[in-house]
């Protein structure tokens, strides 16, 4: 009769595997049981062990039942006590968070700045650990950690200097954590969940606020230290660039790379050197292994109190720890930590186990302490390499396997030397060669993007990084000069990569693939890499294909399909017809280093399979409608440009440069794409003129188009209005009536008071009013009076703090936030806005 093998190799990769999928479940659920249910469910786990247990120890060591059983089994008492446990974290995390009634309200917060404040020309970004708080008399429980920012005021007044470990007393006005939700999106609110922030805020300047510092040392030594040391390099290191480089592989300060840089690095691969990840990690703790053994060497009572091997092995570890810690220890440098400790404590333990099994336990560590690393592109990026890497390491080994010749001592040294550099140069094509391809599918799958050049750039930039860079960046924290040969050698590999870069095919992008192509994809992967006959592994190659090249999804002819992003506080939307594209507005610029276009209509875009834009329209000059407009000019090639923008923005000289052909958005300019019908019925060519003659309000000159396709035997019609007010409004009444009707209206002017006026909303008639906002804008938009004429007539408002981004076409209207809606978002009960309490956005329904 089969029996459960007495080795532990199938229990512990099915206890692994039941572990991780069991994480992997509780991440997918939309809102959190209450506690006793986990609970129960962690007893049930853990009797399923006890029964396992039970079983091997009555059958002496293997259960005699089929093996199957018996895996699976273990498998699901591992998968109960991950998704109990979990769950139980996960609520014990969400119960730290500001309560609903305290947004949006003026308190004074005494507490500590912790890690590194980020500096921008008119702002600070910094974490917070508050101490103390109150309103008035009242104290106040608030979260243990905030982020926040320092904005300049208008009046000029220079900003206070921020260091770690200060101690102030900050007016603050604080929000729950609230982000973006656009397909293909970055979920900021798992971040901030992730990392224990459970409030964002400001920093209140307005006169009678007491913001004062309290001390200059209160806490955080490691952080003080960390950023002495990223002055000190910015003090000595002229180029920023260099700077920016050793200042992230030193310290961990990631945002101290420019925008530019982490581009370039993006295109061509290597971004994962340039801040602390697991291979920097390793590769200090195996330097300092090395360094451990050949000291404890030297000392015969030291070998005789703990053997070198073991004493290498943790002094390697111990080193790591203090790297990370020293570097901010982020997410990716603790996840490597738990795995070299994992593997120290295996070998530790006298357990012999073969590659598999200890990759496994330290997937399975690294999941029990930080679950939620199971959503983060880098968890599986760093376990798929170590595992490929370690897979064909085992084959190579035993390939090789057979009987050693001694060396022949009539063969000259340099000879031996010469061989095992050459030896040392296959083995490092190998691997990369190896990482390059294993890794494609999932990097395709996470990124939509794959560097052409990657295998190149990393056979430099990896040994140049991680041999060279990283040591001398933290020997220079004792012997600073060394940070000047440093910085040459890091603007020479940006050189490097600037050569590489150059080509326009040095970046290969593909479209999102829907879920049935990534698997087949991965699983095809798997296949060709595994260790079988080249005539199995050439079966997965065709499996490959649809994540290689996945369909575009467009509308068929006569039909269109509009998303209205969410950028926050602006406006941006996507229009896409059966062969052309045009993007209405850009979203805001955020800061001077971040903005819409760079942050997310690009990515959107590339996941779309977009290549280029046959129409950019920029309704008018607002940052927060053209803000993202130069990173799209810079990366798609754009046909053509409209727009009321007057003739020496720089928008139109980088359009001209890049040799975009710009057109003013006149009225009664009329065109067919596919069937599908657009209209501009704003601003009129009278009106462009006189404002080039007279300084005019941007908002009266918005670009105000009207798109109109046929499906489901319907017209479906969409008016998009820019900021339009209420004065344009009635112009557009008297000239156009029920020519405006529509069933979707973009709200102008985000809901401003100004605008939706009765007689304008009467015409348009619409069914649908979408509000482009961010969520508690300082601008109060939508105003309650502009709800109120809404809803009056019935209207359905849906607006993008709640929505997330909103799509229209043949396949129905639909919300995305609620569709991927995790525990750790934002509850969707509605708020409170202006005094005025806001429904929820509809769920997802039909045209019809």
């Amino acid at each position: 009769m089969p029996s459960f093998p007495p080795t532990p190799v199938a229990s512990v990769l099915a206890a692994g595997a039941g572990v991780v999928l069991g994480a992997a479940l509780q991440l997918q659920q939309a809102a959190l049981w209450p506690p006793p249910g986990y609970a129960a469910l962690c007893a049930l786990g853990l009797a399923a062990w006890g029964l396992f247990a039970i079983l091997r120890g009555r059958a002496g060591g293997a259960v005699p039942r089929a093996a199957l059983l018996a895996g699976v089994l273990v498998a699901s008492a591992g998968a109960a006590t991950s998704f109990g446990a979990t769950g139980l974290r996960a609520g014990w995390r969400l119960a730290e968070q500001l309560p609903a009634g305290l947004e949006g309200r003026d308190m004074v917060v005494v507490g500590v700045v912790a890690g590194l404040p980020q500096r921008s020309p008119d702002a600070w970004r910094f974490r917070f650990e508050p101490e103390s708080a109150r309103i008035g008399d009242a104290a106040l429980d608030l979260p243990s950690r905030l982020t926040l920012g320092w904005y300049a005021t208008p009046d000029g007044a220079e900003l206070p200097m921020l260091r770690a470990g200060q101690r102030w007393q900050l007016t603050l006005r604080l929000k729950r954590p609230h982000g973006l939700s656009n397909p293909q999106g970055f979920d900021y609110e798992l971040y901030l969940f992730e990392q224990g922030v459970r409030a964002t805020g400001t920093v209140r300047t307005t006169r009678g606020t007491a913001n004062r510092l309290l001390g200059e040392a209160a806490g955080q030594a490691i952080d003080r230290l960390r950023q002495s040391v990223r002055d000190a390099i910015a003090a000595r290191v002229a180029d920023p660039s260099s700077a920016g480089v050793l200042a992230a592989l030193a310290v961990g300060d990631q945002a101290a790379i420019e925008r530019e840089d982490w581009a370039l690095y993006r295109n061509t691969g290597v971004a994962h050197l340039m801040s602390i990840s697991g291979l920097h990690v390793t590769m200090f703790a195996w330097l300092a292994g090395l360094c451990v053994g050949w000291l404890w060497r030297r000392s015969a009572r030291a070998m005789l109190a703990c053997p070198a091997p073991l004493a290498a092995r943790w002094g390697g570890v111990a080193a790591a720890c203090a790297y990370a810690v020293f570097s901010g220890w982020g997410v990716p440098a603790q996840r490597t930590v738990v795995m070299l400790a994992t593997v120290a404590m295996v070998a530790a333990a006298g357990l012999r186990w073969s590659w598999p099994l200890v990759w496994t336990a330290a997937m399975v560590v690294v999941t029990a302490i930080d679950p939620w690393a199971l959503l983060q592109p880098g968890f599986w990026l760093s376990f798929m390499a170590v595992g490929l890497l370690l897979a064909s390491g085992e084959v190579r080994g035993l390939a090789a396997a057979g009987p050693r010749l001694a060396p022949d001592p009539a063969r000259p040294r340099w000879r031996g030397i010469l061989a095992r550099l050459r030896s040392l140069l296959a083995g490092g094509l190998r691997t990369q060669l190896v990482a390059t391809l294993g890794l494609a599918p999932l990097t395709l799958v996470f990124f939509q993007q794959l560097s052409l050049v990657g295998f190149v750039a990393n056979l430099v930039a990896i040994p140049v990084v991680t041999l060279l860079v990283t040591p001398l960046a933290l020997l220079g924290v004792l012997l600073p000069p060394l940070w000047l040969p440093t910085a040459w050698v890091v603007e020479r590999l940006n050189d490097g990569l600037q050569v590489l870069a150059a080509p326009a095919w040095a970046v290969w992008s593909v479209p999102a693939a829907p879920p049935w192509a990534v698997a087949c994809g991965l699983f095809g992967a798997a296949l060709a890499l595994a260790p079988l006959p080249w005539r199995v592994r050439a079966l997965g190659l065709p499996l490959l294909l649809p994540l290689l090249v996945p369909t575009v999804v467009r509308p068929a002819a006569g039909a269109y399909e509009m998303t209205v992003v969410d950028v926050g506080q602006g406006t941006a939307v996507l229009l896409r017809t059966a062969g052309h594209t045009l993007l209405y507005d850009t979203g805001p610029q955020y800061s001077r280093e971040a903005d819409a276009g760079e942050r997310v209509l690009l990515p959107l875009l590339h996941a779309l399979g977009e290549r280029g834009l046959d129409l950019l329209m920029l309704s008018h000059r607002d940052t927060d409608h053209v803000g993202g407009a130069a990173a799209v000019l810079r990366a798609l090639p754009v046909a053509r440009l409209a727009s009321s923008l007057e003739a020496s923005h720089p928008l139109l000289a980088l359009a001209g440069a890049r040799g975009v052909g710009v057109v003013p958005c006149e009225a009664g300019q009329r065109w067919v794409w596919d069937g599908v019908r657009f209209e501009l019925l704003h601003p009129t060519a009278e009106a462009l003129l006189a404002a080039e003659r007279v300084k005019t309000k941007p908002n009266t000159l918005s670009c105000v188009l009207r798109v109109s396709g046929r499906w489901d035997q319907q017209e479906r019609a969409v008016l998009l209005t820019g900021d339009l007010e209420s004065e344009q409004e009635a112009r557009l009444v008297a000239a156009r009536g029920g020519a405006l009707a529509s069933e979707v209206l973009l709200v102008p002017h985000h809901g401003s008071k100004t605008s939706s006026s009765p007689a304008f909303l009467d015409a348009v008639a619409p069914r649908v009013a979408v509000v482009q906002a961010g969520y508690r804008n300082r601008f109060g938009h939508p105003a309650p009076e502009v709800l109120a004429r809404y809803a009056e007539r019935g209207i359905a408002v849906v607006d993008s703090p709640r929505c997330g981004a909103w799509r229209f076409g043949p396949q129905g209207r639909a919300c995305w936030r609620p569709q991927v809606r995790r525990y750790w978002h934002h509850p969707d009960t509605g708020y409170t806005h202006n005094g005025v309490e806001v429904a929820n956005p509809a769920e997802p329904e039909s045209t019809d």
